[in-house]
C-alpha cells in the first residue's frame, strides 16, 4: 500500500475518533495492526501519532470561538474561574505526562489490552448513564470535575483504548457536571494538552535525531495531519449537537461490541 494512502487512512481514523469517546489511540493501534505496519514504520512512531492529534485539535478551535473569546476576557470572574480550572487540569496532566516520559513509558502495542479497555469503558458509560438518570447534573464545571479531568487524561495515557475524551467525560459526569458541560470542558482541556504534547515530540525529534530509530517523513506527516483536521472538524461539530439531546449509551454499546469483535478476531488468528 502506498505511503500516501496509509497517511490518509490513519489521519481519517484519528480525526474521526480523537474527540469522540471511543479511543483514538486504540483505533490507531488497531488500524496499524491490520494495515500490517512494521515496527520500523514511520506511521507507528509517536511523532506521527501526536502530529495527527495536533491536526485534529487545531481543526476544532473555530467551533469554540465564542468560549475562547470569553476566556480572553480574563478580568471577568466567570472567565477567571473557567480559565483557572483549565490551567490546573492542564498542568496536572503535563506533569504526569513528563513523569511517564522520564520513566520511559511507552504505549502498549497489545491489541487485546486495547479491546478490553474499550469494553470496560463501554460498560462504564452505560452504567453511569443509568445512574445519572435519577440524579440532577450541574451545567457548570466545579473544581472536583476539573481535577478529575486531569486524572482521566492520565488514565487514558497509560491505558490506550480507555479514550482520553471518554475517560475525562466519565469522571466529570461522576462529579456532577452535566453531559454538555463535561464534553465541552474535556475538549477545552484537551486543546492545550494535545498541542503541547505534539510540540514536545517535534522538539525532541529535531533536537535529538540520533535517538529516533525511524527518519521523520514530514510530507506524510503533513498529509495525515491535514486529513485528521478536516475529519475532526466535522466529527466534533456533530458530537456537540448530539450530546445536547442524547446520552452516551450508544457509544458504550459501540465500544463493547467493537471490543468483543476484536477479541474474537484475535482468537481466530486474524
Amino acid at each position: 500500500m502506498p505511503d500516501w494512502l496509509i497517511a490518509t487512512l490513519l489521519g481519517f481514523v484519528e480525526g474521526l475518533t480523537e474527540f469522540i469517546p471511543v479511543s483514538s489511540t486504540g483505533h490507531l493501534l488497531i488500524a496499524e495492526h491490520w494495515l500490517g505496519l512494521k515496527d520500523d514504520s514511520f506511521f507507528k512512531t509517536d511523532l506521527f501519532n501526536v502530529g495527527v492529534q495536533a491536526g485534529a485539535v487545531v481543526a476544532v478551535l473555530p467551533l469554540f470561538k465564542d468560549r475562547l473569546r470569553m476566556l480572553a476576557r480574563w478580568r471577568e470572574a466567570e472567565s477567571q474561574s473557567l480559565l483557572a480550572k483549565i490551567v490546573v487540569a492542564f498542568l496536572l496532566t503535563a506533569i504526569g505526562g513528563l513523569v511517564l516520559d522520564k520513566l520511559g513509558y511507552e504505549l502498549t502495542k497489545n491489541v487485546a489490552n486495547v479491546a478490553w479497555a474499550l469494553i470496560v469503558g463501554g460498560v462504564a458509560f452505560i452504567g453511569l448513564e443509568k445512574w445519572l438518570a435519577v440524579r440532577e447534573q450541574r451545567p457548570l464545571v466545579a473544581w472536583p470535575s476539573a481535577l478529575s479531568v486531569a486524572v482521566g487524561q492520565l488514565a487514558a495515557a497509560v491505558f490506550p483504548g480507555l479514550s482520553r475524551s471518554g475517560s475525562t467525560i466519565i469522571f466529570a459526569l461522576m462529579c456532577g457536571t452535566n453531559r454538555v458541560a463535561a464534553t465541552e470542558f474535556s475538549f477545552l482541556v484537551g486543546i492545550p494538552t494535545l498541542l503541547v504534547a505534539a510540540a514536545y515530540k517535534v522538539f525532541k525529534t529535531l533536537k535529538h535525531p540520533e535517538l529516533n530509530h525511524v527518519a521523520p517523513d514530514w510530507p506524510m506527516l503533513a498529509l495525515g495531519t491535514a486529513v485528521s483536521a478536516l475529519v475532526s472538524f466535522v466529527a466534533v461539530k456533530w458530537l456537540l449537537r448530539y450530546v445536547q439531546r442524547h446520552t452516551f449509551i450508544g457509544f458504550g454499546i459501540y465500544r463493547i461490541v467493537f471490543g468483543f469483535a476484536l477479541l474474537w478476531l484475535l482468537n481466530n488468528g486474524r
